[in-house]
């Protein structure tokens, strides 16, 4: 007997592989958790006729031959199949996307796509396999969810051809609003307000970190829908939220990154968990006593993660040409033509006051007012950014003012300046190694 089954908690992910991998086993028995996520749970409840689905309780384990399991490669998360981990006459095949696991495999297949259904569509595609519009729909739901809708740092071309190759097949993108949604009711709601009651920030390796304990009372679903709320309240590079039962004898870490390099992911397989490099969770028996202590933790495994992170001290343009807020307007076009840059900061006793550019020299209109000085036409707001942060972060501020170049200081003083170009070059990977 084959069976083909997911991990607990069935996200889209996981039901759409589950369901892909039917097409390439077809004598395999699709087994689905008994705990599945909320938007699951209203698909299936229309669309569970279209699949003949068993439960692990109504499947014997001692007819089971080959066992294939989807988006996870971890024993824990299966739903009732733990007795076959001690049978050695079991092939076992793995399609998934996670780093690591601890299910030794007759066949894996992680090449690390944003989702795990897209390693399943590429071969359904090579295969040549005719889906139904539903089915194709299904799939593309799968991809869209693990990936934010192909937005994920994640998301890799493969992830990106398969929707193509899904949409070709009339996959249904106006189904997908009706059942991507975030689910977020009273419960979610109070947890929300218990961890902005009184959070913590920390900065740790040039991150900026924010953490909240929350005690919890029986199961609150959706707990990574409040964390990415909490993400974005606090406005930080990285937010976890701790969540330990009345007892204390059960903690659940929920991580969310927006860091280029902070792998969220790698983090939480630190602590037995384990995620992607926007997300983690891992779950702990702990004696949870003092939160504090778990923060020191985790503020640990971020300042000895061994991921390089590339700051703007790496990629900024030094040592600085600028000119002061007395030279004429005259002085600034000579230097503009001779250094070939479009604009420089301007400095008052080495201070930064403002940013001129060739966009400002060029509303001059008349020859005298060649000899005005700089600090007529220079733009007077100055947006400084510090030299540990990442060049996301100086992109997001190029785009929110409007600017081409930022001046990067350190202790207030400016040691060096980041273009467009700058940032340019490290995102398409020109910057020679």
């Amino acid at each position: 007997m084959q069976i083909v089954t997911t991990h607990k908690g069935t996200d889209f992910d996981g039901l759409a592989s589950l369901i892909a991998a039917t097409m390439i086993y077809p004598d395999a028995v699709p087994v689905l958790p008994k705990s599945v996520n909320a938007n699951v749970r209203a698909f299936m409840a229309i669309h569970k006729d279209l699949f003949e689905i068993l439960h692990p309780r109504e499947i014997n384990l001692d007819e089971v031959t080959q066992l294939i399991v989807v988006d996870t490669n971890s024993w824990k998360r299966l739903d009732g199949f733990a007795p076959l981990q001690e049978r050695d006459d079991l092939t076992i095949h793995i399609w998934d996307h996670h780093h690591g696991g601890d299910i030794k495999a007759d066949m894996v297949r992680n090449e690390g796509y944003g989702s795990a259904v897209t390693h399943l569509i590429l071969e359904l595609e090579a295969r040549r396999m005719v889906l139904t519009p539903i089915l194709a729909t299904l799939f593309l739901i799968g991809i869209y969810e693990d990936t934010g809708s192909l937005t994920y740092p994640s998301t890799t071309p493969e992830d990106a051809r398969a929707v193509a190759w899904l949409l070709d097949r009339k996959a249904d993108l106006s189904v997908l609003s009706g059942f991507l949604k975030q689910v977020y009711g009273e419960k979610q709601k109070s947890v929300l307000f218990e961890m902005m009651k009184n959070p913590e920030r920390r900065k740790v390796n040039g991150y900026t970190l924010s953490f909240a304990a929350v005690p919890i009372e029986g199961h609150v679903a959706n707990l990574s829908v409040v964390v990415n709320m909490f993400l974005d309240l606090e406005n930080s590079d990285a937010a976890f939220g701790v969540f330990y039962d009345g007892e204390g004898s059960k903690c659940m870490i929920i991580g969310r990154s927006t860091a280029e390099n902070l792998d969220m992911g790698k983090l939480m397989r630190t602590l037995g968990g384990g995620g992607h490099p926007g997300a983690g969770a891992a779950q702990f028996k702990s004696d949870f006593h003092n939160p504090d202590a778990v923060f020191t933790m985790l503020c640990n495994l971020v300042e000895n993660d061994q991921v390089a992170s590339v700051q703007l001290g790496d990629i900024m343009s030094f040592p600085v040409v600028s000119v002061e807020a007395t030279t004429p307007m005259e002085t600034l076009g000579e230097l503009l033509r001779e250094r070939g840059c479009t604009g420089v900061p301007v400095t008052d006793n080495g201070k930064v006051v403002g940013v001129i550019s060739r966009r400002d020299f060029k509303k001059i209109r008349k020859e005298k007012q060649l000899k005005s000085p700089v600090k007529a036409y220079m733009t007077p707001s100055v947006v400084e950014i510090e030299a540990e942060k990442s060049p996301l972060e100086a992109a997001r501020l190029m785009i929110k003012h409007d600017i081409g170049r930022v001046p990067v200081v350190e202790d207030g003083r400016m040691i060096g300046i980041v273009t467009r170009t700058d940032v340019m070059r490290y995102y398409y990977d020109l910057i020679p190694d």
